[in-house]
């Protein structure tokens, strides 16, 4: 009987199911932890490279919202209020141990000039990102990005959430999330052709 109440919760939005568990439902809660566990994790374990801590992280990223649940606006996104509380946490382990990774081509021109002059080729980047043999190769990749433009990625592509939730997260404007995207996905783009040893377009 409780699992198929859960089966049936499952099909309720988050902001339904935050809304439940205010109420006095645990079960509520149980759901909403089992539906974004895993994507939180991968996001965390990608943001901070696949440390020990990142099961650490995870779990203090739902305990920081579980504490604050009962501020959450159930008008917002509750998925967006997650991810923000999870890059933040993943922030401040960073700044702990010193290990944020700038890239050194992280210039707004220079990838803005570079990004307009390629098609947007979003769908092969992602094939390329998501097979197995490519796996650590992306990992090294990643890293070479800004982190406001690598979180845009992950939040993407891990984390499943629109632009328009992912710039709940950032608190940027939506236009400057597609920009992000835009130009990590043209620098990815550049790094696997040059890994590959592809012929570089004639200027």
């Amino acid at each position: 009987m409780a699992c198929h109440r859960i089966n049936l919760m499952d099909k309720l939005s988050d902001e339904k199911l935050v809304e439940l568990y205010l109420r006095g439902d645990n079960q509520a809660l149980t759901v909403l932890l089992q539906r974004h566990l895993k994507s939180v994790y991968n996001f965390i374990a990608r943001s901070v490279g696949r440390v020990k801590e990142v099961e650490d992280l995870t779990q203090e990223t739902f305990f920081k919202a579980w504490r604050s649940l009962k501020k959450f606006d159930l008008s917002r996104s509750f998925r967006a209020w997650l991810f923000s509380i999870a890059r933040r946490t993943a922030i401040d382990y960073l700044r702990r141990k010193k290990a944020v990774v700038f890239s050194e081509l992280d210039n707004e021109e220079k990838e803005e000039l570079f990004s307009e002059s390629i098609a947007d080729e979003s769908e092969s980047i992602v094939e390329k990102i998501d097979k197995e043999e490519l796996a650590r190769e992306m990992e090294r990749y990643l890293a070479q990005l800004s982190e406001a433009n690598r979180t845009v990625l992950l939040l993407y592509y891990n984390g499943q959430l629109t632009f328009q939730e992912i710039a709940q997260v950032l608190g940027e404007p939506l236009d400057t999330v597609k920009s992000r995207h835009r130009r990590a996905l043209g620098y990815l783009r550049k790094l696997i052709s040059k890994s590959r040893g592809a012929p570089k377009s004639a200027p």
